[in-house]
């Protein structure tokens, strides 16, 4: 017998409680899990505190062998288009400190958690428009809503887009098309995102979860070996893309928000260069 015991894995009841404020918990007998990221029980707002709970959901679900396929989703009608209006004073207080910890560390491990943490397979649910949907559109398989809108905001506010959303759409759009939105912020619908693979389905908001569902059931068919080795034979290719571009973005990303001493992250700012979605433009310049 081991001179030594294994070390305790990671609880449901556990961790659903820890995380509670950030996302809401739910898990099937069979070990399909559903994450619902949220703030204050409605849309998630963008805040240094969210930004961090990422890696540590994905790490955490990753380390319990009891779950066994992982659909991460938003709550309500969009995913993160808007700023916690305090979320960011801990930015301004120290930009120095947070440039390091939020624009460098917190989002590399955010982006590499999905990608190598979580041994299952993932389902990513766009419930409509959103940012930082590189969260959703780097799982194994992505779905979402008829009136989802996929677009990168950082370039328009005086940000770098170098935190992950860039290695998203050069992987699945391809080099021109990536630079366009990164540069324009274009506007992508649904239907675009289809027709260009940055998802498998286009489903409406109010069956998107009973979709994931029914696609987890699919996986759940296969023994759980096959489940877990087909994921990392899924993943190669994002292994690959982060291995080549993730630190480097994120580290030209830190350098610019340095050099202009000060945070991009205010609602006011965010909201201002949100203003041509919301006219139903495809760039701010039409």
């Amino acid at each position: 017998m081991s001179l030594t015991k294994f070390v305790p894995t990671p609880k449901f009841e556990e961790y659903r409680e820890r995380f509670k404020e950030c996302y809401t918990l739910e898990r099937r007998a069979d070990g399909v899990l559903l994450a619902r990221a949220h703030t204050q029980g409605g849309p998630v707002k963008l805040s240094v505190e969210n930004h961090r709970s990422v890696s540590q959901l994905f790490k955490t679900v990753g380390a319990d062998p009891e779950n066994e396929v992982f659909i991460f989703s938003g709550t309500g009608n969009n995913f993160m288009m808007e700023v916690d209006p305090d979320g960011f004073q801990l930015e301004k207080d120290d930009v120095a400190h947070w440039a390091y910890e939020y624009a460098y560390k917190d989002g590399r491990a955010n982006v590499r958690a999905l990608v190598d943490d979580l041994e299952v397979p993932t389902i990513g649910v766009l419930n409509g428009p959103g940012a930082h949907v590189e969260l959703c559109l780097m799982c194994d398989l992505s779905i979402c809503s008829e009136d989802a809108i996929i677009f990168d905001p950082h370039f328009n506010i005086g940000s770098v887009p170098g935190d992950g959303i860039h290695c998203c759409f050069q992987e699945l759009l391809g080099v021109k098309r990536a630079a366009y939105a990164l540069l324009s912020g274009q506007v992508i619908d649904a239907k675009t995102a289809l027709e260009w693979g940055l998802v498998n389905e286009v489903v409406p908001r109010d069956k998107l979860i009973e979709r994931a569902y029914t696609l987890a059931d699919h996986v759940m068919s296969q023994p759980r070996a096959v489940r877990r080795l087909t994921a990392q034979i899924l993943r190669r290719p994002w292994r690959k893309r982060v291995a080549d571009d993730l630190d480097g973005g994120f580290g030209i990303q830190m350098f610019a928000h340095l050099a202009k001493g000060k945070t991009v992250h205010t609602d006011d700012n965010v909201r201002a260069s949100l203003r041509y979605v919301f006219q139903g433009r495809k760039t701010p310049v039409d």
